[in-house]
């Protein structure tokens, strides 16, 4: 356990975690979700190439680490957290065969990606001892990196207008949305168990380092993977220009936003229940149709 300080939780955030059983109904949703405006969606469907392999490793990892959990409530709510990126795993995973349906096969891109989290990032031959918890713990904090910015999203899609109003395929948002409000209902549980079992600020910035840029790595190129395999695009690009236009019409995160979720996560004082809104996530999770037996 870290000597450091730990920040304090917004106790009126926390909530017992529980996974849904969620249905989207895929056949009606078009290549093209967002009606004229192929590099926004494209950009957004990397979540589709990224998660499935992304949360079938944080419940490894997680599953390994449970013997170290000494605070039962924690426990508890470590094991909501693997129910819940199970579950976010396999509904991603089903709107692959859709997308190849329609023309786009992302398996060269999901085999690397799969080859990342398994392999690289996957369990090491070392010795019992501190070895081998040194690699549980940089993947640990790892996780907690990256759960900063899936809580980013998740508060972002949330409240992201601009995608109805631009007439966004309803089923993809309401998945969206779904997971989005389960990463925001989520949120502390990657932080709050790393500074459980470890809470080194060194290695929360190193790792942080490392996450930050592989995700801004592997965003550029699946957005362009999707963009030049697009079978109805002659000459698909996604470019940085597009990214800030998107941006600024609210169809995507700003980049002043994710900016500036940079020194929140570093500063020594943070607390990921300090951001977001448990209430709205919990009240758009009564709606989704998809966490509702698709109604």
């Amino acid at each position: 356990m870290s000597n450091t300080p730990q920040p304090a939780p917004v106790v009126s955030e926390h909530i017992e975690l529980k996974a849904r059983n969620v249905s989207f109904g895929w056949e009606q949703t078009p290549l093209h979700w967002i009606p004229g405006d192929p590099f926004t969606g494209h950009t957004i469907n990397v979540l589709h190439l990224l998660l499935p392999a992304g949360e079938r490793w944080f419940v490894h990892v997680y599953k390994q680490v449970l013997p170290y959990i000494r605070d039962e409530r924690l426990r508890e709510d470590v094991i909501g957290f693997i129910g819940q990126e199970a579950t976010h795993s396999a509904a991603h995973d089903d709107v692959l065969p859709h997308l190849k349906a329609l023309g786009l096969d992302p398996t060269p891109y999901t085999a690397q990606v799969d080859w990342l989290f398994e392999k690289l990032l996957g369990d090491r031959t070392l010795p019992p001892g501190r070895a081998r918890r040194w690699w549980l713990m940089e993947r640990v904090a790892t996780i907690a990196a990256i759960e900063h910015y899936t809580a980013f999203l998740g508060d972002w899609i949330l409240n992201a207008d601009a995608l109805d109003e631009r007439g966004a395929d309803a089923v993809m948002l309401d998945l969206l949305r779904w997971h989005g409000a389960e990463e925001v209902e989520h949120r502390s549980v990657a932080f709050d168990l790393f500074m459980h079992v470890d809470g080194g600020y060194r290695r929360r910035a190193r790792t942080w380092a490392t996450a930050f840029t592989a995700l801004l790595f592997l965003w550029q190129r699946g957005a362009r993977f999707f963009m030049e395999n697009d079978p109805t695009l002659l000459d698909g690009k996604a470019t940085v220009g597009a990214f800030l236009r998107a941006g600024r019409q609210g169809t995507l995160p700003t980049a002043g936003a994710m900016a500036r979720s940079i020194p929140r996560y570093l500063s020594r004082t943070y607390h990921p229940s300090q951001e977001g809104s448990t209430a709205q996530a919990v009240a758009y999770l009564a709606s989704s149709p998809g966490a509702n037996g698709g109604r």
